[in-house]
């Protein structure tokens, strides 16, 4: 067999096996036949088996009884006669008697192979009767354990099986054997041979019977398992293909019940569940609507109110120069949490959209490394003022996508001011990579860090790490929460590698094609540099990027050139 003829059979094996697997594993009426009918051949076969030796040793025995009946008496009746016969005569008489003995042998017995074989050697070969064979035996066959004890023990009968020539083919034979005694003319061996064939194809039609009869009980077995085994997982299907559709959302199928046997009473149970959950959930949809509705008709509502306070406390702050230290002070402390309710609540109003499933996309062809430098130069001058230096490292990420920059762009700054606000002063390095399928855009703190249990929880609504920590840039404690709604929007992750004393990575992950996601990121979840001192990091310089007209970071360039 050629290299191709096995690679291929190989193929044709692997493939039949990888498809019994997955119909072993998603059906339960395959498995339960399937394993129904195994044990019926294993106990098939081992009845085959034990059922084949007990008739083999049935048919042995009642032949051996029968031939050797039929020897005893045939050797018996040439004893005889040769104890009668009168030997007086001579050569001539013995030769008479020992031809008529023959004759009444082969007469008598329904043995068709036969030989009397001389013992007494002692006596001259002119006065006795020579080996006489009749039916083509071959005394080769006759071992010499056979042989000895025939000639040493004259009064028993002794047998051996045997195989003789029928026809052209083996046949399997029993030989049985005594001593005749001759008198004053020693003794001869007698030999008559049985052949077997009739239990042989009796055994051989009892046995080819009892496969078709295995066979045929295979087959019964197998559709009494498939349809016994369908009687229950239909039932059982239906309900697992109901309760699938009911947890896609729709709330209104239910389970057709027919009898009063267990199937029918977990399609009740499972209908009283359905209409239980249906009440509960369209309950907890309708709270939740209001929820909505009254969250976004606030903060509708408190647009006017804050527009006019704002412009309030804008004029106030302008004029606080005029106005004693304390004055002054409160009218630039209102601003500041004008502000910053402003903020919150355009991101409540953000979030009542994302609830309401009303989001859409405006989508538009962006470099992501082009992206990220433009908010590496809004966000500078403040990294500047918490000490921290803003690093960007992209080698790629500069080939357009359709993504919907200001959403994006939010994420980004949301990230920025998170590494900032955590970083402690320590550089902040951007990360922007991409290949066939996806670009990754990573944010790399050096900061306090967070533990897993609080990494978990970074996305929840108004969570925080430490709610003893002081917030100084600001935010409304929704902005990682709506960051990794924008994300999920574009159909890509945001997802959060953090450790305490060394700091946070997140990284962002976009598909090109706006649908299929990559399992694997250019830009890894977990840095490279996690555990290393941060003295040998290697960042201690701005990094220029080739390519990027990174404008920020050739200004601290030049900036320390001329220092």
């Amino acid at each position: 067999m050629s290299l191709e003829a096995r690679l291929a059979a190989d193929g044709g094996i692997r493939g039949w096996a990888a498809r019994i697997g997955r119909s072993w594993n998603s059906s339960l009426r395959f498995r339960t036949t399937a394993t129904a009918v195994s044990l019926t051949a294993i106990a098939v076969l081992v009845s085959f088996v034990v059922m084949s030796f007990v008739i083999q040793n049935y048919l042995f025995t009642s032949r051996y009884e029968q031939v050797s009946s039929d020897a005893r008496r045939a050797s018996e009746a040439a004893q005889e006669l040769l104890n009668r016969a009168d030997l007086a005569g001579g050569r001539s008489t013995l030769f008479s008697t020992l031809q008529t003995m023959n004759q009444d042998l082969i007469e008598r017995s329904a043995s068709e192979q036969g030989a009397m074989l001389r013992i007494d050697t002692d006596v001259p070969v002119d006065n006795v009767w020579q080996d006489r064979r009749w039916g083509d035996l071959d005394t080769a066959i006759i071992t010499a354990d056979m042989r000895a004890q025939v000639e040493d023990k004259p009064e028993g009968m002794w047998w051996q099986s045997t195989q003789i020539m029928q026809d052209g083919q083996p046949v399997a034979a029993i030989i049985f054997g005594r001593q005749l005694d001759l008198p004053e003319y020693g003794a001869y061996a007698l030999y008559l041979v049985y052949d077997l064939s009739a239990a042989s194809q009796t055994l051989g039609f009892l046995q080819l019977m009892l496969w078709i009869a295995g066979l045929l009980l295979l087959v019964v077995v197998g559709l009494i398992s498939w349809f016994v085994v369908r009687q229950v997982a239909a039932p059982v299907a239906q309900t697992a293909l109901t309760s699938a559709r009911f947890a896609g959302g729709d709330l209104g199928v239910r389970v057709d019940v027919r009898g009063d046997d267990e199937i029918a009473a977990l399609g009740r149970s499972f209908n009283a569940m359905a209409d239980s959950l249906e009440s509960q959930i369209k309950e907890l949809a309708d709270l939740s609507l209001v929820q909505q509705r009254f969250v976004s008709d606030v903060s509708h509502e408190l647009r006017t109110p804050l527009t006019t306070i704002k412009l309030a406390a804008d004029m106030l702050n302008m004029q606080r120069d005029e106005f004693d230290p304390v004055t002054a002070r409160s009218a630039e402390l209102l601003q500041t949490q004008v502000e910053r309710f402003e903020v919150l609540l355009t991101d409540l109003l953000e979030i009542s959209r994302y609830d309401a499933g009303s989001v859409q996309l405006e989508l538009e062809a962006t470099s992501i490394a082009q992206l990220a430098e433009d908010c590496i130069q809004g966000m500078e001058q403040l990294a500047q003022q918490r000490g921290s230096d803003l690093r960007l490292v992209a080698p790629g990420g500069y080939s357009p996508i359709d993504i919907d920059p200001r959403r994006i762009r939010r994420i980004v700054r949301n990230l920025l001011g998170n590494a900032i606000e955590h970083g402690e002063g320590r550089p902040i390095v951007v990360t922007v990579d991409s290949d066939q399928h996806v670009v990754a855009l990573g944010v790399r703190d050096y900061g306090i860090g967070m533990t897993p249990e609080d990494a978990e929880r970074v996305f929840d609504r108004f969570w925080r790490a430490d709610p003893s920590r002081k917030r100084t840039i600001g935010g409304s404690g929704l902005g990682l929460s709506i960051a990794l709604g924008d994300a999920k929007l574009h159909h890509g992750t945001l997802e959060v590698w953090s450790r305490p004393g060394e700091g946070t990575n997140f990284v962002l992950v976009l598909p090109r094609d706006g649908e299929t996601l990559s399992t694997v990121s250019p830009v890894p979840l977990e840095p490279s540099d996690a555990g290393a001192a941060l003295e040998q990091l290697g960042i201690t310089q701005p990094i220029l990027v080739a390519g990027l007209n990174n404008s920020a970071a050739k200004k601290r360039t030049a900036q320390e050139e001329s220092s």
